[in-house]
């Protein structure tokens, strides 16, 4: 009888531990979609939070950061390259030395 109440007892803790987990992890779901909101509504919210996940990577000793670079950002550098008469690399082909 004892066991049987025991089991009873683990059953509802575990069952309750589950709908708090739940529970959790709805609010944390609208949580999210309140902070997309929020930064989908804002033109400069998304790069501010870049550069701020930037600042706490910075933080650690010895971490290295690669940053993504729009290829629209170094086009001119290319087009520049090719102005000399020589035709300019393609991106998939790699740079040639020389």
């Amino acid at each position: 009888m004892q066991r049987a109440m025991a089991k009873q007892a683990e059953a509802e803790r575990e069952k309750r531990a589950k709908i708090i987990n739940a529970d959790g992890e709805f609010q944390a779901s609208q949580t999210l979609a309140n902070a997309a909101q929020v930064i989908s509504s804002q033109q400069g919210a998304l790069q501010l939070r870049f550069l701020q996940t930037m600042v706490e990577i910075g933080a650690e000793k010895n971490t290295t950061i690669i940053l993504p670079l729009p290829i629209e950002l170094i086009r001119p550098l290319i087009d520049w390259k090719s102005s000399d008469g020589s035709p300019a690399p393609r991106p998939e082909q790699g740079m040639k030395t020389g």
